[in-house]
């Protein structure tokens, strides 16, 4: 309570220090005005018209303290030019809402910004929130979400039978809403905050906050970070820090430095902040991660992967679920050199990015298990089956584990579907990547309060398929892919799940790609449904080569003749529900943003590129003529050699 009054007594004294300086402002702007107008009005007696356009210089707010010119017949007739220019607004620069958060950002590229990526902020303060609901209930406080602890109240049990047994809840002695400071509440550590558009939504977003420390390298970013939370009065929670994310780090590790929750959100690999990050998180403490170089853990670049990761990446179609367990087999990998293990919370594939959470903690007994969680991948280049082998075993011996070696490969020379050669990728996380007693937390958290988050109907989408997902089957098929290899017409998702659940398998789809499946089939069978439904839609077999994979495959009678007819536990509740799993794209020439440059602004030829190749797969397609137009290799060399001679 006594909190609670000091912190209504300093937004009391601060709203009256803004609006003092609000009417000073406002009182020198009319006298102004009317100095000027009389100005205006002899020269137009005079006929001096230099006088005709007159602009005012004023000393701005701002915690940069520089000058800003504003013209004052404008200022006067637009309310929202003057209201933006109360709060410090230079010239190039505007105010972006998202949350309830305001914040000021330039308009040149000077601190960088993604508004794309309003769904990864949504998530994260939902994901936090939920963290920091558990952290304080076991210390007896209750986290208040607006919106939420009403909802509950009217929940009525409609279950059949007698409930289950219930534990005691414990005791509450308070309870803590957002935007006010708890003294028992967590401490947060943004790496890379830019803008500080993340911490200042967690001070006024999520309850139970001690303290949160927005970090950046750049001077520019933490000067526009303080003039952002001086506007949003968030001055007892958040403080912008200039140092090195991995410096800062460093010297965090100590357990009484330690933070609850670091956010990592890097503009490209945090692998350089990982092995810092995994020793100043706190006990059971909760490591955010962020991946947008998915070039490289998609397989374009494999060997960058395995300097960056420590793994090899493929070039598969499982590359989006197999690039979240690379980055996961890196933090234990981190984490395992100081006797620490992770324990994934949520991981998630969307858009151009992966985000990954992690809980952190300590033990040398399980970290020797670590061994038995990751996992080499073979993966057939004709028939894209892939094979698990994990690096290690763990045998249950009576009261103790017994720790080994794996016995391989799983494998022979040449895949015994297509007869092809394997390639190796790895190693990988092939243990749980979701716990999903925490997502169904968070996903009923958000179902009692959509109005949070302007992202929510994805969020409910998207955590709504990561709770139907098998959480023991590492990896997917596609449809396209299965389809594509024996040059047959495509099954649909649900008969393809029928097939699987008439033979006796389970099955799920997946988050991360709109048509695979999850199953804990052996490839035997995926490709023994596929031979089924290709006697139903017949191959041209006599155009395909020999020694080509489909070939191979249709070539063998199936051993399981599979039912595609359709089930009625085929269809998942996500997909029944027509809930938004997968979005268009949000805006036009979205994605990954240029990195922010200490002069701004954004290279001519890169914008130029940049819309030059937005859709230019629709554009070719539409354009019959456009291959025509472009000279093969052969040609341009033959050329050559001509205007050589």
């Amino acid at each position: 309570m006594l909190v609670s009054r000091v912190f209504q007594l300093r937004l009391f004294v601060y709203r009256t220090r803004i609006g003092a300086q609000i009417a000073a402002r406002r009182a020198v702007w009319s006298e102004s005005f009317l100095r000027i107008s009389a100005q205006q009005i002899s020269a137009m007696e005079t006929g001096n018209e230099s006088l005709a356009e007159p602009q005012l210089t004023c000393r701005s707010n701002s915690s940069s303290d520089q000058l800003q010119k504003v013209n004052v017949l404008e200022a006067a007739s637009d309310p929202l030019q003057s209201r933006e220019t109360s709060l410090g607004i230079l010239n190039g620069e505007t105010v972006i809402n998202e949350g309830t958060a305001q914040i000021i950002f330039p308009d040149a590229n000077e601190v960088f910004y993604n508004p794309v990526q309003e769904f990864n902020r949504d998530l994260t303060c939902a994901v936090v929130t939920e963290f920091a609901r558990q952290r304080l209930l076991a210390k007896g406080i209750r986290a208040l979400v607006p919106g939420e602890h009403e909802r509950q109240k009217m929940v009525v049990s409609l279950a059949e039978g007698e409930p289950a047994e219930q534990e005691d809840p414990p005791v509450i002695q308070r309870t803590t809403s957002a935007g006010e400071k708890c003294e028992d509440g967590i401490r947060i550590l943004e790496g890379l905050a830019a803008s500080g558009l993340r911490s200042i939504r967690f001070a006024k977003e999520v309850p139970g906050i001690h303290s949160i420390v927005a970090n950046d390298f750049s001077s520019k970013a933490v000067q526009l970070m303080k003039r952002n939370i001086e506007l949003n009065g968030v001055e007892h929670m958040v403080t912008a820090n200039l140092a090195d994310a991995s410096m800062l780090l460093y010297e965090s590790k100590r357990k009484q430095d330690r933070f609850d929750v670091i956010d990592l959100d890097p503009y490209g690999s945090p692998s350089q902040f990982i092995d810092a990050a995994v020793q100043a998180v706190s006990e059971g403490g909760l490591l955010c991660v962020t991946c947008t170089d998915m070039a490289v853990m998609a397989g374009n670049s494999g060997e960058t992967c395995y300097s960056k990761y420590g793994a090899m990446s493929l070039k598969s179609k499982f590359c989006h679920e197999m690039a979240l367990r690379i980055i996961l087999h890196n933090l234990d990998l981190r984490a395992n050199c100081y006797q620490r293990y992770i324990v994934p919370v949520l991981s998630v594939s969307a858009d151009f990015y992966i985000r990954v959470f992690v809980q952190v903690f300590t033990g040398q007994a399980v970290v020797k298990a670590s061994a038995s969680k990751q996992a080499l991948v073979y993966n057939c280049v004709g028939c894209g089956s892939f094979h698990i082998q994990r690096m290690g075993k763990m045998i249950h011996n009576g009261k103790n584990y017994k720790y080994t070696a794996s016995t391989g490969p799983p494998v022979g020379e040449e895949c015994q579907h297509c007869g092809q050669r394997h390639q190796l990728g790895g190693p990988i996380w092939a243990d749980q990547i979701h716990d999903q007693d925490f997502t169904r937390k968070v996903l009923e958290s958000v179902e009692q309060t959509p109005q949070r988050f302007k992202t929510s109907d994805r969020i409910l989408g998207m955590l709504s398929m990561v709770t139907e997902e098998l959480p023991d089957c590492p990896l997917y098929h596609t449809m396209d892919h299965l389809s594509s290899v024996i040059h047959c017409s495509t099954p649909s998702l649900l008969q393809m799940r029928s097939a699987l659940l008439h033979a006796g398998y389970r099955v799920s789809l997946s988050h991360a790609c709109k048509n695979a499946v999850k199953t804990d089939a052996p490839h035997s069978v995926m490709w023994d449904i596929m031979r089924s439904w290709a006697k139903i839609h017949p191959v041209k077999r006599e155009k395909l080569s020999e020694t080509s994979p489909a070939f191979r495959i249709l070539s063998k009678e199936p051993v399981l003749q599979a039912c595609f007819d359709i089930r009625e536990d085929a269809n998942p509740k996500s997909r029944k529900q027509g809930l938004k799993r997968f979005q268009e794209n949000p805006e036009a020439n979205w994605g990954p943003k240029a990195r922010a440059k200490a002069s701004g602004g954004i290279h001519p030829c890169l914008e130029e590129k940049r819309k030059r190749l937005q859709n230019k797969r629709k554009q070719r397609s539409e354009d019959a003529e456009h291959g025509k137009q472009i000279a093969c290799k052969k040609l341009r060399e033959v050329r050559t050699q001509i205007c050589g001679d």
